[in-house]
């Protein structure tokens, strides 16, 4: 009875929010785990013009969703697009860390990380998924562990790189409990990033180096644990999201002293 009362009084954006987060409707997952796989595929054996072409019309999917979602979404979108496209340039074409089938960043990859970050957050915020979040955090690590066990200690390469990202990721599901927020973002990073890498790395679109510049940590092809290490991205999202609200405003003189601006909701509203 509460959820239809609010659904009646709220705006149409609020009420559509509200109903996207009561059922399994929000069009950010299937988007992103039917139209990225897309790409993955339809990039096999492209040239730079179609990889080109892939990310035009990747970063159209990722605006149109953006349009639906609060300015802190919108935010946090940005932070991560920044965030990842340097660790990009910066572990792929510089160290080799994990090296494209181009040798270059294909234009795909940039809108690429928003949408994975708008699909774990719209899983994260189902309330399907929140209704069981000590569930889901449970069965995440339970299958993560199982996951990081096989590439450790079972793989042709053994994963330490993702051995060490799996620990991140339980940090930051305990992180996430202690703070009263984000635990289910980061289950819904664990189901996209981990299906993701699956198919890239299977496609050959990407391929991960067996070590680090170093030479002494081992890294399986994907990392078992490449959720831990997006887990990054992720928290700097929620950290970063309201401070770029609140410049973007002050900026604009929108915000009056004492007064806080109506649609820049907690970072628990949104997730």
């Amino acid at each position: 009875m509460a959820t239809e009362t609010t659904a009646r009084t709220a705006t149409p954006t609020t009420a559509a929010r509200a109903l996207v987060a009561s059922h399994w409707l929000d069009p950010a997952v299937p988007a992103t785990l039917v139209w990225l796989p897309f790409v993955l595929v339809a990039d096999r054996g492209a040239d730079i013009w179609i990889q080109r072409g892939l990310g035009v019309l990747t970063w159209l999917l990722l605006l149109a969703l953006l349009r639906r979602e609060a300015p802190l979404v919108r935010a946090q979108v940005a932070v991560v697009v920044a965030f990842a496209t340097a660790v990009e340039y910066t572990f792929s074409p510089l160290l080799h860390v994990y090296v494209y089938r181009l040798g270059n960043v294909p234009a795909f990859v940039p809108p690429g990380h928003g949408l994975v970050y708008l699909c774990a957050l719209a899983i994260g915020r189902s309330l399907w998924v929140r209704r069981r979040e000590q569930a889901l955090v449970t069965l995440t690590i339970l299958v993560g562990g199982a996951y990081t066990t096989w590439g450790l200690l079972i793989s042709d390469r053994p994963d330490v790189l993702g051995a060490f990202w799996y620990l991140c990721l339980v940090g930051f599901l305990a992180f996430g409990g202690l703070a009263g927020r984000s635990r289910t973002l980061y289950v819904g990073a664990f189901v996209v990033v981990t299906y993701l890498e699956l198919w890239g790395t299977r496609l050959g679109t990407w391929t991960w180096a067996t070590h680090d510049p170093t030479g002494l940590v081992s890294i399986g092809n994907p990392p078992s644990g490449a959720a831990g290490g997006y887990g990054w991205f992720d928290l700097a999202a929620v950290l970063a999201g309201p401070v770029v609200i609140g410049l973007v405003l002050r900026l604009r003189g929108a915000r009056g002293p004492g007064r806080r601006p109506a649609e820049t909701p907690m970072v628990e509203d949104e997730i």
